[in-house]
Protein backbone atom coordinates (compact mmCIF):
# COMPACT_ATOMS: atom_id res chain seq x y z
CA UNK A 1 0.00 0.00 0.00
CA UNK A 2 1.46 3.42 -0.94
CA UNK A 3 0.72 5.69 1.35
CA UNK A 4 2.76 8.58 0.14
CA UNK A 5 -0.18 8.99 -3.09
CA UNK A 6 -2.99 9.37 0.08
CA UNK A 7 -0.84 11.66 2.44
CA UNK A 8 -1.67 15.03 0.76
CA UNK A 9 -5.36 14.20 0.13
CA UNK A 10 -8.29 14.02 1.74
CA UNK A 11 -10.23 10.36 1.52
CA UNK A 12 -13.70 10.30 1.78
CA UNK A 13 -13.43 9.00 5.56
CA UNK A 14 -11.59 12.23 6.42
CA UNK A 15 -13.64 14.04 4.76
CA UNK A 16 -16.89 12.36 6.54
CA UNK A 17 -15.14 12.89 9.60
CA UNK A 18 -14.69 16.72 8.94
CA UNK A 19 -18.30 16.95 8.45
CA UNK A 20 -19.56 15.43 11.36
CA UNK A 21 -17.27 17.84 13.82
CA UNK A 22 -18.48 20.60 12.12
CA UNK A 23 -22.17 19.41 12.75
CA UNK A 24 -21.50 18.35 16.22
CA UNK A 25 -19.28 21.82 16.83
CA UNK A 26 -22.32 23.80 16.53
CA UNK A 27 -20.71 26.33 13.51
CA UNK A 28 -23.65 26.08 11.23
CA UNK A 29 -26.15 22.97 12.29
CA UNK A 30 -26.43 20.52 15.16
CA UNK A 31 -27.33 16.99 15.91
CA UNK A 32 -28.88 17.69 18.77
CA UNK A 33 -32.45 18.08 18.92
CA UNK A 34 -34.23 21.14 17.79
CA UNK A 35 -35.66 22.99 20.70
CA UNK A 36 -39.37 22.55 21.64
CA UNK A 37 -39.75 26.33 21.58
CA UNK A 38 -38.73 26.62 18.52
CA UNK A 39 -41.80 23.79 17.22
CA UNK A 40 -44.07 26.38 19.88
CA UNK A 41 -43.11 29.09 17.69
CA UNK A 42 -43.95 26.84 14.09
CA UNK A 43 -47.32 25.92 15.67
CA UNK A 44 -48.35 29.24 16.95
CA UNK A 45 -47.85 30.83 13.44
CA UNK A 46 -49.43 27.91 11.79
CA UNK A 47 -52.40 28.44 13.93
CA UNK A 48 -52.32 32.36 13.26
CA UNK A 49 -52.19 31.48 9.30
CA UNK A 50 -54.82 28.91 10.02
CA UNK A 51 -56.99 31.26 11.80
CA UNK A 52 -56.93 34.51 10.07
CA UNK A 53 -57.81 32.74 6.72
CA UNK A 54 -60.91 30.96 8.63
CA UNK A 55 -61.63 34.43 9.80
CA UNK A 56 -61.59 36.09 5.98
CA UNK A 57 -62.48 33.27 4.40
CA UNK A 58 -64.90 31.09 6.01
CA UNK A 59 -66.65 33.93 8.23
CA UNK A 60 -66.30 36.51 5.20
CA UNK A 61 -64.95 39.29 7.57
CA UNK A 62 -62.89 41.52 5.12
CA UNK A 63 -59.37 42.30 6.91
CA UNK A 64 -58.14 46.04 7.36
CA UNK A 65 -54.94 47.14 6.26
CA UNK A 66 -53.07 46.67 9.11
CA UNK A 67 -54.15 43.07 9.35
CA UNK A 68 -52.72 42.59 5.65
CA UNK A 69 -49.64 43.81 6.71
CA UNK A 70 -49.29 41.49 9.85
CA UNK A 71 -50.39 38.42 7.43
CA UNK A 72 -46.99 39.93 5.68
CA UNK A 73 -45.13 39.32 8.24
CA UNK A 74 -46.89 36.13 9.64
CA UNK A 75 -47.14 33.75 6.89
CA UNK A 76 -43.47 33.65 5.87
CA UNK A 77 -42.70 32.78 9.52
CA UNK A 78 -44.55 29.02 8.83
CA UNK A 79 -42.03 28.48 6.44
CA UNK A 80 -38.92 29.96 7.07
CA UNK A 81 -39.44 28.04 11.26
CA UNK A 82 -40.66 25.08 9.23
CA UNK A 83 -37.53 25.05 7.63
CA UNK A 84 -35.43 26.21 10.36
CA UNK A 85 -36.28 23.33 11.88
CA UNK A 86 -36.27 20.64 9.01
CA UNK A 87 -32.88 21.53 8.42
CA UNK A 88 -31.56 21.79 11.94
CA UNK A 89 -30.38 25.58 11.41
CA UNK A 90 -29.34 26.93 14.57
CA UNK A 91 -29.85 30.41 13.03
CA UNK A 92 -33.28 30.67 12.46
CA UNK A 93 -34.11 32.81 15.07
CA UNK A 94 -31.64 35.30 13.24
CA UNK A 95 -33.60 34.78 10.00
CA UNK A 96 -37.16 34.39 11.36
CA UNK A 97 -37.20 36.83 14.57
CA UNK A 98 -36.54 40.34 12.60
CA UNK A 99 -40.12 39.66 10.58
CA UNK A 100 -41.86 38.64 13.78
CA UNK A 101 -40.62 41.85 15.45
CA UNK A 102 -42.18 44.08 12.59
CA UNK A 103 -45.50 42.23 12.77
CA UNK A 104 -45.48 42.57 16.69
CA UNK A 105 -44.67 46.22 16.05
CA UNK A 106 -47.42 46.31 13.40
CA UNK A 107 -49.95 44.67 16.34
CA UNK A 108 -49.05 46.72 19.12
CA UNK A 109 -49.95 49.80 16.70
CA UNK A 110 -52.99 48.21 15.72
CA UNK A 111 -54.12 47.02 18.89
CA UNK A 112 -53.32 51.27 20.12
CA UNK A 113 -55.75 52.30 17.64
CA UNK A 114 -58.04 49.43 18.24
CA UNK A 115 -58.78 50.89 21.80
CA UNK A 116 -58.41 54.51 21.28
CA UNK A 117 -54.74 55.17 22.22
CA UNK A 118 -54.06 56.73 19.00
CA UNK A 119 -56.31 59.42 17.04
CA UNK A 120 -57.76 58.13 14.07
CA UNK A 121 -56.22 60.87 11.72
CA UNK A 122 -53.19 59.02 11.97
CA UNK A 123 -54.74 55.72 10.91
CA UNK A 124 -53.49 54.18 7.40
CA UNK A 125 -57.20 52.89 6.77
CA UNK A 126 -58.18 55.48 4.96
CA UNK A 127 -60.03 52.88 2.38
CA UNK A 128 -62.60 49.80 2.81
CA UNK A 129 -62.42 48.29 6.63
CA UNK A 130 -61.41 50.25 9.43
CA UNK A 131 -58.69 49.34 11.09
CA UNK A 132 -60.80 49.93 14.36
CA UNK A 133 -64.21 48.02 13.26
CA UNK A 134 -65.32 45.44 15.69
CA UNK A 135 -65.81 42.37 14.02
CA UNK A 136 -65.54 39.79 16.54
CA UNK A 137 -65.01 39.96 20.31
CA UNK A 138 -64.93 36.74 22.26
CA UNK A 139 -65.58 37.06 25.99
CA UNK A 140 -66.55 40.67 25.36
CA UNK A 141 -62.82 41.73 25.32
CA UNK A 142 -60.97 39.34 22.67
CA UNK A 143 -60.38 40.89 19.83
CA UNK A 144 -58.63 39.98 16.07
CA UNK A 145 -55.93 42.41 16.99
CA UNK A 146 -55.87 41.08 20.19
CA UNK A 147 -55.09 37.71 19.07
CA UNK A 148 -52.88 39.06 16.48
CA UNK A 149 -51.08 40.64 19.37
CA UNK A 150 -50.52 37.22 21.27
CA UNK A 151 -49.77 35.37 18.24
CA UNK A 152 -46.52 37.69 17.45
CA UNK A 153 -45.56 38.01 21.00
CA UNK A 154 -45.62 34.32 21.79
CA UNK A 155 -44.18 33.62 18.64
CA UNK A 156 -40.78 35.73 19.86
CA UNK A 157 -41.14 34.70 23.22
CA UNK A 158 -40.63 31.36 21.46
CA UNK A 159 -37.43 32.42 19.00
CA UNK A 160 -35.83 34.56 21.73
CA UNK A 161 -35.52 31.26 24.78
CA UNK A 162 -35.04 28.81 21.96
CA UNK A 163 -31.88 30.79 20.60
CA UNK A 164 -28.38 28.52 21.08
CA UNK A 165 -26.48 29.65 23.85
CA UNK A 166 -23.11 31.93 22.83
CA UNK A 167 -20.29 29.42 23.33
Amino acid sequence: CDNSRSAGRNTADDKFAAGMEQMTDGSNMTVENTSPLLYAAWLFALVGTIGSLFLSEVMLFPPCVLCWYQRIALYPLVVIIGIGIATRDRNVTRYALPICLIGLAIAVYHNLLYFGLIPESITPCTEGVPCNAKQLELLGFITIPLMALAGFVSIAVCLVLSRPKQN
